[in-house]
């Protein structure tokens, strides 16, 4: 669900072990997918089924989801009632709420596998990804059985990506979303690749301070973090993909809606609910929120 970067990368991958169908709401997309397929990196396309009906996707094994997390209610209500309640979605979608979303759309019971994934590309072109390094996916239930996401991660693995499996995601969801909070509203206000961040004194170290403080945020909520410091571990998730521009970089440049309140805004409220301060956070959501209205004022993108 969703033919984007992430989604032509993956359904590209999986498509070596089992038959992909993309749902989209772009009917010039998933036509060129279905006359070319997709494909990564240069790499031989590999054929796909591509349409804009949801009901292609009511008999599916798996479903991944790949659209951004503001649109994550709106893109799985057509499937509500309508699916095999053996069928499993996975996430691994940016920001938090999306676990809330998807279930809120389908029922609490449904088979859902939640996780967080390093691995990032870039679309050259319909169906047509790059991959910018190699990242690692983690990925455990938020209602899907034990079983089930063994299963999930052996197609993933099977289909040649490094996977693993976590018995707390929720750790690792947090994890990557102090990183995307860290680097994403900082290198889309910049309008530059993420390493540029670490590059430069001041820019660095109003990122360390968005990660620290995000860090407080998750362990007053209790969360257990996956490293024992935040600001190291940004830093050498930057250090994977310093060339690249984040996803919010490119949205913003082009003049679409960004992920800012599934990332910021999701630690701003959890601050809120902890009574937690978070200035550095609230300062990010702001700031990205006033560009976004500055675009849709003026009508116009900033160059990419």
């Amino acid at each position: 669900m969703g033919a984007g970067a992430q989604g032509s990368l993956f359904g590209w991958h999986l498509a070596a072990v089992g038959d992909v169908t993309y749902l989209d709401v772009r009917a010039g997309l998933c036509a060129t997918l279905e006359r070319d397929g997709v494909t990564v990196e240069g790499r031989p396309a590999r054929p796909v089924r591509a349409t804009t009906d949801p009901s292609a996707l009511f008999e599916s094994d798996l479903i991944f989801v790949f659209v951004k997390a503001y649109d994550t209610l709106r893109a799985l209500r057509p499937l509500g009632g309508r699916l095999d309640p053996a069928t499993t979605i996975v996430s691994l979608q940016n920001g938090l709420g999306n676990e809330e979303a998807i279930k809120a759309a389908l029922g609490s019971f449904v088979a859902l596998v939640v996780g967080a994934t390093t691995e990032m590309s870039i679309t050259e072109g319909d169906g047509v990804a790059e991959r910018v390094g190699e990242g690692r996916t983690v990925i455990g239930s938020a209602g899907a059985s034990p079983g089930t996401v063994e299963q999930t991660s052996a197609l993933i693995a099977s289909a040649g990506l490094d996977i693993r499996v976590a018995y707390d995601i929720r750790s690792h969801l947090w994890g990557k979303l102090i990183a995307n909070a860290a680097i994403n509203p900082l290198s889309a206000l910049l309008d530059c690749p993420s390493g540029t961040i670490l590059e430069d004194a001041d820019s660095s170290s109003l990122a360390r301070a968005i990660a620290l403080e995000s860090a407080i945020v998750a362990q007053a909520a209790r969360i257990k973090l996956p490293f024992a410091d935040a600001w190291t571990y940004v830093r050498e998730i930057v250090a994977s993909t310093a060339g690249a521009r984040s996803t919010m970089a490119i949205d913003l440049a082009e003049g679409k809606q960004t992920e800012i309140d599934q990332i910021s805004g999701a630690i701003v409220a959890a601050g809120r609910r902890t009574q937690t301060p978070t200035p550095y956070n609230e300062s990010m959501l702001r700031l990205i929120k006033a560009r976004e209205r500055a675009r849709s004022l003026t009508g116009a993108a900033a160059p990419a």
